[in-house]
C-alpha cells in the first residue's frame, strides 16, 4: 500500500481516501512558528509532514525533525532538492526523479550519490516522478535544476509524461507549481494526469485558498501540499484539514 510507515501506529495512507501534507521548509521556520504549526495539526488532522525545499542554506533540517519527533506523531518523510538532505531521523523520503525535465543530474545523478547512503538509512523510499508545471513565473526549483517547467496549458505534455513516469516503475506522481506559485496548476491538467496513470497523484504549489483545495481535489489530487501559505497563514491548516475531513466522510473512508 502506498506510503506505508512502518511502525505501531496505523498506515497513514490508504487508497480511497483523500490526504493533506504540511510542507516544512527548514530555512523558513523558527522553533516557535513551527511549533504554532505543530499544535495546530494536533488539533486539525494532517496526514504527512513533508520536510524540505529546493533551497536549504541553514543547518535546521536536523533540527527542525528533532523538534517534530518530540512533539508528533504524525509521520515526517523527506522531500529533498538533493542528495545531501537523507536524514535517517525522518521516517520515509520521496526519491524524486524530475521527469518533466532533461537534466541528468535529477533525473538519475542524486540518485546515485545518495544510494548507498539511503540503503543504510532505514528510511521507506517512495519512488516519485517529480513533475514541475509552470505557474506564471520561475520558481526556485526550476531555476536549481536547470529546467524548464511543463506549460501551464499543455496538459497532453503533463499526462504523457506521467504516463512515462508509471512505465519506468515509479510508484507516485508529484505535480508541483513550486514554492510561490503565482497560481495552482489547472483542474484540467490535473484531470488528465488522474486519467492517464493509476498511480497516487500528489499535488502542491500555489494552494493558498480553499476553492484552489477544493478544485485540486475534485479534479483527482490523493494528497494535496501545501507550504508557503500556512508559513503566512497558519490557521489555513485547520481549514484545509476540515476540507479534506469532510471528502473523507463524504467517500465514506476513515484513518
Amino acid at each position: 500500500m502506498p506510503f506505508n510507515y512502518d511502525s505501531q501506529k496505523a498506515q497513514p495512507y490508504q487508497a480511497g481516501r483523500k490526504h493533506f501534507a504540511v510542507l516544512l521548509d527548514p530555512d523558513n521556520l523558527t522553533e516557535a512558528s513551527c511549533l504554532n504549526i505543530i499544535a495546530l495539526s494536533e488539533t486539525h488532522p494532517i496526514d504527512f509532514f513533508f520536510v524540505g525545499g529546493s533551497l536549504i542554506t541553514s543547518q535546521n533540517q536536523a533540527s527542525l525533525i528533532r523538534l517534530l519527533k518530540a512533539h508528533t506523531n504524525t509521520p515526517i518523510i523527506l522531500f529533498p532538492s538533493n542528495s545531501q538532505h537523507i536524514d535517517s531521523q525522518a521516517d520515509g523520503i520521496l526519491l524524486l526523479s524530475l521527469i518533466s525535465g532533461r537534466n541528468p543530474d535529477f533525473l538519475i545523478g542524486q540518485h546515485v550519490v545518495a544510494a548507498p547512503k539511503l540503503k543504510a538509512s532505514g528510511l521507506q523510499v517512495y519512488p516519485t516522478g517529480y513533475m514541475l508545471i509552470d505557474t506564471g513565473r520561475q520558481t526556485t526549483a526550476s531555476y536549481m535544476s536547470g529546467t524548464t517547467p511543463i506549460p501551464f496549458d499543455k496538459p497532453a505534455i503533463a499526462a504523457c509524461t506521467a504516463m512515462a513516469g508509471e512505465l519506468l516503475g515509479l510508484k507516485y506522481i508529484y505535480m508541483d507549481g513550486g514554492s510561490g506559485a503565482m497560481q495552482p496548476i489547472s483542474a484540467s491538467m490535473i484531470g488528465e494526469v488522474r486519467k492517464a496513470v493509476d498511480l497516487p497523484l500528489v499535488v502542491g504549489g500555489g494552494i493558498n485558498s480553499i476553492a484552489k483545495a477544493t478544485a485540486a481535489l475534485n479534479a483527482g489530487a490523493d494528497v494535496i501540499v501545501v507550504g508557503n501559505h500556512i508559513e503566512k497563514n497558519p490557521g489555513f491548516l485547520a481549514e484545509v484539514s476540515s476540507l479534506v475531513a469532510s471528502y473523507n466522510v463524504a467517500l465514506d473512508v476513515r484513518r
